[in-house]
Parts: C-alpha cells; sequence; structure tokens
C-alpha cells in the first residue's frame, strides 16, 4: 500500500513579507483571505496534520479543516535570529549568515541546524509510511523543503536551492521505505 502526503505550506504572515525569521506570529489579513478562497480546491484527505504554530493552525481553519496537532512538524528553530529581518541579520552577522547558508551543520543562532532539522524530517517520513492513507499536512516551507530533500535523496545543501511558497502544494508518495516527489509547488485544486 501507498501512503500519500500533500504538504501545504502555511499562509502569509508579516514575517513572510518581510523577508524575517518567524516568530510565532499569526496569518496577515491577505494570508487568512487567500487560505479562505481555497476551500473545497484541495482534495478531501484522510486525516489532516497541522504544526503547532499560531500560522499554520489559523491556515487550517481558514480551510475549515479540522487537524491534530503533530510537534515533529514545527518550524526550524531560529534561535537569536528569531522576529529579525534578514537584511538585519545579514547586515550585523555576514559570517554567521554565510555559515549557515553553506554549512548544513552550522547554527551560529543558536537554534537547529538545517541538517538536525531535515534528520527530524527523514524520522517522520519514516514513521509516515507505516500509514498508508493521505494526509494533508499544513506546515512550513523549511518543513517541506526537508521532506523535498529526502523524497528525491538529495544532499542537505539543496536545502537552499528549494523555493516554497505560502499556500503551495507538494505532494509525495511512499511505499517500501521509500518516497516520490509526485508535484512540486502547485496551486491546490480540487482532484
Amino acid at each position: 500500500m501507498t501512503a500519500r502526503l500533500l504538504l501545504l505550506c502555511h499562509a502569509s504572515t508579516d514575517a513572510v513579507r518581510q523577508s524575517a525569521f518567524p516568530a510565532d506570529e499569526r496569518l496577515d489579513a491577505r494570508g487568512k483571505a487567500a487560505a479562505a478562497a481555497l476551500i473545497g480546491r484541495l482534495p478531501r484527505p484522510d486525516r489532516c496534520l497541522v504544526s503547532p504554530e499560531a500560522r499554520t493552525r489559523e491556515t487550517a481553519e481558514a480551510l475549515e479543516l479540522s487537524g491534530t496537532v503533530e510537534p515533529v512538524l514545527r518550524d526550524c528553530d531560529y534561535g537569536a535570529w528569531r522576529g529579525r529581518t534578514f537584511a538585519d541579520v545579514n547586515a550585523s552577522e555576514p559570517a554567521a549568515v554565510a555559515a549557515w547558508l553553506s554549512d548544513p551543520a552550522a547554527a551560529p543562532h543558536g537554534g537547529e541546524a538545517i541538517l538536525g532539522l531535515v534528520q527530524r524530517v527523514a524520522a517522520w517520513l519514516a514513521e509516515m509510511q507505516n500509514n498508508h492513507r493521505q494526509s494533508i499536512v499544513v506546515t512550513h516551507a523549511p518543513i517541506i523543503r526537508a521532506a523535498v530533500v529526502c523524497a528525491v535523496d538529495a544532499g542537505p545543501k539543496s536545502f537552499w536551492r528549494i523555493d516554497v511558497a505560502p499556500l503551495s502544494l507538494t505532494r509525495l508518495s511512499g511505499a517500501n521505505g521509500r518516497w516520490n516527489l509526485v508535484s512540486f509547488g502547485c496551486s491546490p485544486s480540487r482532484e
């Protein structure tokens, strides 16, 4: 049997619009409206999983999805950079930003390294193979990037070469210890 995952990136927030490292912010007005406009356009899953942050829970609510909070789907921990814009951090800590973007094991912000994030998502994907059903997962761009890296068996350095837009949908299918990327970055549409 095949497990199917529909990974939906949360709607926009002020942090997304400002290119900032997110805190636990809420959706902005445009994000709420964009999510609500998608009601009825998503496939009907067997279950819905949601990461614990407010922006993912609000996205699920706006879509009228009743989801179970899954702590492992939490966003990357940006440590001391949380709440700051990328431009601000890069201006004050250029060497730290360069290290973080080039070395997946680096965590100069005191938070989570990309390597750790990819390993966390890989372990979760391995568990999901035992659930032979279709699940919609409302989560964050870094979680989706990590899932794609795992599905295509790319190295962690590939993480930064994947762009994930708000409310984009990525489909994975998995069986026999392997995941496949079915589609990436699509606009949700009823199937």
